[in-house]
């Protein structure tokens, strides 16, 4: 019995109405067979006066918060196929910038 193999195009539906969203901070996790990347989004705090005292404002501060926009489990293979595309369209990018960056 032959194992016969069908190709049909992927074709995604409904991109255009998810929003899209800055990610500026990235967490990568693996546990047994996934890797779990969690994509979130900082900004600075407002800290407003002369520089000492924007000093000691961003020092009274206990944390950053993180807004977690996205969270994304993901097999080994799939994560290298994910970094084969970034770096393709990376390289593609610099090349279209005359090789800034």
């Amino acid at each position: 019995m032959s194992e016969e193999q069908i190709e049909l195009p992927l074709f995604f539906i409904g991109s255009e109405d998810v929003p899209i969203v800055l990610s500026n901070l990235q967490v990568i996790q693996h546990v047994q067979q996934e890797f779990i990347i969690t994509f979130g989004q900082f900004s600075p705090p407002i800290v407003l006066g002369s520089p000492e005292e924007q000093m000691e404002q961003a020092k009274s501060k206990q944390y950053l918060p993180v807004k977690t926009v996205a969270r994304v489990a993901m097999s080994p293979q799939r994560v290298a196929d994910l970094i084969r595309a970034l770096q393709e369209n990376l390289n593609t990018w610099k090349s279209s910038q005359g090789g800034a960056q």
